[in-house]
């Protein structure tokens, strides 16, 4: 699902084979946006108005295009990419072990509640992801993947 702190952002339920980015949005969360609509919103930041009145438009409306918010719902697998070999190491995960379940570490209000298992059980809070980190989409049902799914619980490592 959608972190409490995105609540304000648009936002749409992700779906199987989603190319997804870390995505610092302008709440200050981390979350997760679609790689394609955050290519198309550079693009359109990249264009320069031309003239006084279009360079006066473009001061009053802020964003031309709002990122939207993509919620992953508890025990999706996703394969995360880029992951700094730092944080690999603080993990304690080989830089081929990127897949992990999307899970909610807790129901508390106004507590940033997602986060990634690992399969050696290191749970990682999605703020704690580099910005730019790409994520796919692998399923979006836990049901569809349920032999392989990696055990977390009481002996998870939280990062």
């Amino acid at each position: 699902m959608c972190d409490y702190s995105l609540m304000t952002v648009p936002n749409r339920l992700a779906v199987h084979g989603d190319e997804l980015v870390v995505h610092r949005f302008q709440e200050g969360s981390m979350g997760l946006a679609s790689a394609f609509e955050l290519r198309l919103s550079q693009e359109v930041r990249k264009r320069k108005p031309q003239g006084l009145w279009p360079t006066l438009k473009e001061f009053f409306h802020s964003d031309p295009m709002v990122i939207a918010a993509v919620c992953v719902p508890p025990g999706a697998r996703l394969a995360i990419q880029d992951i700094p070999e730092s944080l690999q190491y603080e993990w304690g995960i080989p830089s081929s072990a990127g897949e992990a379940v999307f899970i909610q570490v807790t129901a508390q209000a106004h507590m940033h509640r997602d986060a990634v298992c690992f399969s050696n059980g290191t749970v990682v809070s999605l703020q704690s992801l580099v910005e730019g980190q790409r994520v796919r989409v692998v399923s979006v049902s836990s049901s569809e993947d349920a032999h392989t799914e990696p055990e977390y619980g009481a002996s998870a490592r939280i990062a």
